[in-house]
């Protein structure tokens, strides 16, 4: 048995894959104590962790952001590795201080790791980098992260590339790279030595990207460390309740499923109102989750849509014909996990990534904006019920999930490191 601690920023979409590891972990025989802000002590204790709290200036998660591009990475820095890592890496500290630690496991916001992975090996023990956002490895092949640009093909594409990685570095964010390579050299006395930020995960042991190589962009000068093992949703808590009206989804008619998700569902006149009016004269059932949020805030629903606070994925997606979202990483794996084409508009935070693999990887249509026209949806949604390519693109992906080793591929993997 490996005592080991996940690490997880106090957000939902960071702390839930990272709840699916702990409950395999602890399946498989490991004691697992999990680092997060004190509102998911009950969900982290459900899953049978020991619960440890994060700090002051860790605990709680960032508001929202409503900046797109490169100022959207540069904000992203700032709240989720700046102001966060001292917090994280103090709590860290004391937590292996206080009992033998085999293994630790941070998903790749989590920087307070990242300033663990530059000691020397001997001194700390053996880290893992959770991908359960898009892989923010720098690379020639790939424009930098945050931009939503596909990587292209060809010599322009990867000059393309390597002049957008240079500016990114070296003017967009030198002044964020300077901060953080001196806040670790404040905490570790050791700082990047020229790592890029967002390059930490190459000093761990392992990369451990919760995704399939097929939808994630080819990298030839990725770390040996980078492996895939598929989404963790498959192994998400079930329990949420059906709403009254699930035997509606059995009708003839195709199902249309949209969703804000959870963190950015502030304004629901981004995309679920949109999409209602898109589709309020369509041949469809439009399913909409207001993201735990009261359905009463919701926009007004037509005749042919029902709604609830939260809805059981895991049932609801074998039903879907068309999945329509602002990006978040585990709802588009949810959706191709069950061969679900998809519509997605989103630009802030990680979402234009997502977004933009969503094209790349032919399984659904990127709607390049964050609050697209009624217009724009409704054509998008007829496309893809009536092009069949993007079914078969997802279910495509759907395939390579199904045959991904999983949360055990990565605990297999994990248990190699541990010292024999």
């Amino acid at each position: 048995m490996a005592s080991v601690i996940v690490c997880s920023g106090p957000h939902d979409g960071h702390v839930s894959p990272m709840l699916g590891v702990a409950r395999q972990l602890i399946g498989r025989g490991h004691r697992v104590r999990f680092l997060t802000g004190p509102a998911y002590e009950e969900a982290v204790r459900a899953s049978g962790a020991e619960f440890v709290p994060l700090g002051d200036g860790a605990a709680s998660a960032p508001a929202p952001s409503s900046t797109t591009g490169i100022a959207a990475v540069r904000e992203g820095v700032r709240a989720l590795v700046i102001d966060p890592a001292p917090g994280q890496f103090l709590a860290l500290s004391t937590a292996i201080a206080a009992e033998p630690t085999d293994v630790v496991l941070a998903e790749v916001t989590f920087v307070g790791a990242g300033a663990l992975s530059g000691l020397p090996r001997k001194s700390r023990p053996a880290v893992i980098a959770c991908g359960i956002l898009p892989s923010t490895l720098s690379s020639q092949d790939c424009a930098p992260f945050g931009l939503g640009l596909s990587p292209g093909r060809g010599p322009v594409a990867r000059m393309r590339n390597r002049g957008l990685n240079w500016l990114v570095e070296n003017v967009v964010l030198r002044d964020s790279q300077r901060q953080v390579d001196a806040l670790m050299r404040e905490l570790t006395g050791v700082g990047l030595d020229g790592l890029f930020v967002l390059d930490w995960p190459r000093r761990a042991e392992l990369i451990a990207q919760f995704t399939v190589a097929e939808f994630e962009y080819p990298r030839s000068d990725a770390p040996e460390s980078l492996r895939f093992f598929g989404p963790t949703s498959r192994h998400a808590a079930a329990g949420v309740a059906r709403p009254e009206w699930w035997e509606d989804l059995d009708s003839s008619r195709p199902v249309i499923y949209v969703t804000q998700g959870t963190v950015s569902n502030a304004d629901f006149t981004a995309l679920i109102a949109p999409t209602l009016q898109a589709l309020a004269q369509e041949d469809v059932l439009v399913v909409v989750s207001a993201g735990r949020r009261p359905v009463e805030d919701l926009p007004p629903l037509p005749a042919n849509a029902r709604a609830a606070g939260f809805l059981p994925d895991a049932d609801l997606m074998p039903k879907v014909a068309v999945y329509v979202t602002n990006g978040g990483y585990g709802g588009l794996h949810y959706a191709m996990e069950n061969g679900v084409p998809i519509v997605v508009a989103g630009d802030t935070e990680d979402k234009p990534e997502g977004a933009a693999r969503v094209a790349w990887a032919g399984v659904g249509i990127n709607l390049k904006t964050g609050r697209p026209s009624p217009a724009a949806i409704r054509n998008a949604v007829r496309k893809i019920l009536g092009d069949g390519r993007y079914q078969t693109g997802s279910r495509r992906i759907g395939a390579a999930i199904a045959a991904s080793p999983g949360v055990n591929g990565l605990i297999d993997e994990m248990e190699r490191l541990l010292p024999q």
